[in-house]
């Protein structure tokens, strides 16, 4: 029974509050790195699903290719700011013509054929 009042003493003395803060800090970290780790795993998967895709064909201006005629000149209405406020803010749009003057993005592949190499030997 000697050994009861030492354990006592220790949790009296504010001993049960550092193990549990010890406990609680262990827990956070612990949370902390699954949920890293989760992030991690849905990342990946966003990234492997995004590499599949073939390219898009945007221009610096945001628009698709099949917005621009064959020289380049983007043909997309905007919105474009017309009125500011006091903090320079644009209050109010205009539909205007996109400013984009040559196509810049991604040149799509076009379709190619070939046979199947076997060897006939």
């Amino acid at each position: 029974m000697d050994w009861f009042w030492w354990v006592f003493i220790f949790f009296m003395a504010g001993g049960f509050a550092k193990v549990a803060d010890t406990a609680r800090t262990a827990l956070r970290t612990r949370h902390e790195r699954k949920m890293e780790r989760l992030e991690t795993a849905r990342q990946e998967r966003h990234e492997l699903v995004a590499a599949q895709k073939p390219p898009e064909p945007v221009c610096g201006c945001t628009h698709h290719l099949a917005k621009h005629d064959k020289k380049g000149k983007c043909h997309e209405l905007v919105q474009v700011p017309v009125a500011w406020d006091a903090d320079h803010k644009p209050v109010q749009y205009e539909a205007g013509q996109c400013t984009c003057q040559q196509y810049v993005g991604p040149q799509p592949l076009s379709q190619v054929y070939a046979e199947d190499l076997t060897d006939l030997a």
